[in-house]
């Protein structure tokens, strides 16, 4: 999550929260409420620091009572809603993870991501008893509303970004898969999208579970294809022998579908802040069409001299036999905040279907 999302917490925004909960709550202490959430130490703060402090300062400033708290919640989460106001799941995963509250608190959940989300709330109490959510979630993924499906599929991901990791679905995914079966042909583009990324998720732990579920699942139904593809793409990008095949993209190494292959650059030396351009072609041998999937690759050098391959998407799709595709691509050696460019020569490489079929060196300076 960008830092600069965490401003949408600002003190204009806090009061006009507070201006809510005591419309529904005549004792609530706006200002001191404010006041303790941007205390001196805010500014420090990241995101989900900050929701997590909101959530906190709420549960000193609202009724002691669990159940009395959440009254105040539901009765204004109607004016609260989208992705500022994760603090409404954040207060049940902090203060309603105890069994004496759990009916309660799956209702909250369920109702709070209708209109936030509530993906990172259900993380704990999977943790703490993952056969009871999972049987929760299962109720979930049957939910006429569509934020509540996709709760299903999102809550589970056993790598969801910036969420708790959940280790037991990383060694044994076979609970989650029983979620996504019931969900793999929904008809939410909303829903099919969280699917497609935690199969992804379970590809980086257990590829060979993915394979067997593209061969069970693929060709029955569209909706489910599209699940299949996008959630393999990790294995797609790695070139997995098995998944290349079973999506139909022609071998490379062994009878080759290339006859050649050519990369060339218009710079070979570049400084580090600039632009150079790529420029690719590809002979498709004759014969019958071929799905190719065409990418070009940097080993980018690390501080320490290392490098690191990064890839980078040219064209995906089925071409005809005896084909010539050409084409380039400008590519910025601009800093970023996810990567910083060391000076030395950068192995800049093309790759059809995984296999490296020609490459060149670019010189980067400062």
């Amino acid at each position: 999550m960008a830092d600069a999302l965490k401003d949408i917490y600002s003190k204009e925004f806090l009061e006009s929260f507070a201006r809510k909960v005591q419309s529904a709550y005549n004792i609530f202490d706006e200002k001191g409420f404010v006041d303790d959430v941007m205390d001196n130490k805010w500014q420090e703060l990241k995101l989900k620091e900050r929701i997590r402090r909101i959530s906190e300062t709420l549960g000193r400033y609202l009724p002691e009572k669990y159940e009395d708290a959440l009254a105040v919640l539901f009765s204004i989460d109607e004016e609260c809603i989208g992705f500022p106001y994760l603090f409404f799941p954040d207060f049940v995963a902090l203060y309603g993870i105890g069994n004496e509250h759990w009916n309660i608190s799956m209702k909250a959940i369920e109702r709070f991501t209708m209109r936030s989300s509530s993906e990172f709330a259900v993380r704990p109490f999977i943790i703490a008893d993952p056969e009871r959510m999972i049987n929760q979630m299962l109720k979930w993924s049957k939910s006429d509303n569509e934020h509540v499906r996709r709760l299903a599929s999102e809550g589970c991901r056993p790598r969801l970004p910036w969420g708790e990791g959940i280790p037991v679905f990383k060694k044994n995914p076979k609970p989650v898969i029983s979620i996504l079966e019931q969900l793999r042909e929904d008809l939410s583009v909303y829903v099919r999208k969280s699917v497609a990324n935690n199969l992804n998720d379970i590809s980086k732990d257990n590829p060979e579970t993915i394979i067997e579920i593209i061969k069970k699942w693929k060709g029955k139904n569209p909706y489910t294809d599209w699940i299949l593809r996008h959630g393999a793409r990790t294995l797609i990008r790695k070139a997995a022998p098995e998944v290349m095949r079973l999506f139909g993209y022609g071998d490379v190494k062994g009878n080759s579908i290339i006859t050649s292959a050519n990369l060339s650059v218009d710079l070979k030396t570049v400084q580090i802040g600039e632009n150079s351009t790529f420029t690719y072609e590809v002979y498709v041998r004759n014969g019958e069409h071929v799905h190719i999937r065409i990418e070009y690759g940097i080993d980018f050098v690390k501080a320490r001299g290392n490098v690191s391959r990064k890839l980078f998407l040219l064209s995906d799709k089925t071409v005809l036999g005896g084909e010539h595709i050409t084409g380039a691509r400008t590519h910025s050696w601009k800093n970023l905040t996810t990567r910083r460019h060391y000076e030395g020569d950068h192995k800049i490489v093309l790759l059809v279907n995984g296999c490296e079929v020609s490459n060149t060196i670019i010189y980067l300076e400062k």
